[in-house]
């Protein structure tokens, strides 16, 4: 019984630690934070910064309603969601 206990703890400390990077559990490519500039809502787009000022085109369809200044995690150029 205890060992069990010690190897479910030590699976929820895995769980939260790849929980808490930024990596795809599909493909462990990494998601990157980037920072809304702009939106079009109706192209369901935002323009958004890295924090090196390179900018790049995200689709927002799986996240809710965003505004500029907001910070998306994003993986393979879609918002998967809102950080800040």
């Amino acid at each position: 019984m205890i060992v069990r206990d010690v190897a479910r703890g030590s699976e929820l400390e895995r769980t939260e630690e790849r929980n808490r990077s930024h990596h795809c559990i599909t493909c462990s490519d990494e998601g990157c934070p980037l920072t809304i500039v702009a939106v079009d809502e109706e192209r369901g787009l935002a323009l958004c910064e890295d924090a090196a000022g390179n900018r790049s085109s995200v689709e927002i369809a799986l996240v809710d309603a965003v505004t500029p200044g907001a910070v998306l995690l994003v993986h393979a150029g879609t918002a998967l969601t809102v950080l800040e």
